[in-house]
């Protein structure tokens, strides 16, 4: 598992409509890439917000990361969406689980 971890504040000026609307493009494209496992997006009561996309391996999200359509957003994001944000990439080195499901 590798996981992608895009902590972001918006900018207050932006179109909300617009970004909702790329924002689930980008949703519906990557759930199509090879190797993509999930997609779940946290705000906090401050507005900034965490999103977390998980993939079976390194080379899936660097894949991802090299999507035309999804670097022309990238440079959308920079433009017009964002005031900052910080990506943490990598594999976690332990990984606990819990469910009273049984398997």
């Amino acid at each position: 598992m590798f996981l992608v971890v895009f902590r972001n504040r918006k900018r207050v000026d932006l179109d909300a409509a617009a970004y909702g609307a790329d924002a689930q493009a980008m949703e519906d494209l990557a759930a199509r890439q090879p190797g993509f496992l999930s997609f779940k997006s946290y705000t906090a009561e401050d507005g900034e917000v965490i999103a977390l996309s998980e993939w079976t391996d390194e080379a899936a999200a660097l894949a991802w990361r090299k999507v035309a359509e999804h670097a022309a957003m990238q440079a959308k994001g920079r433009s017009d969406y964002y005031e900052d944000y910080t990506l943490f990439a990598g594999t976690p080195n332990r990984v606990h689980r819990f469910s009273r499901k049984a398997p």
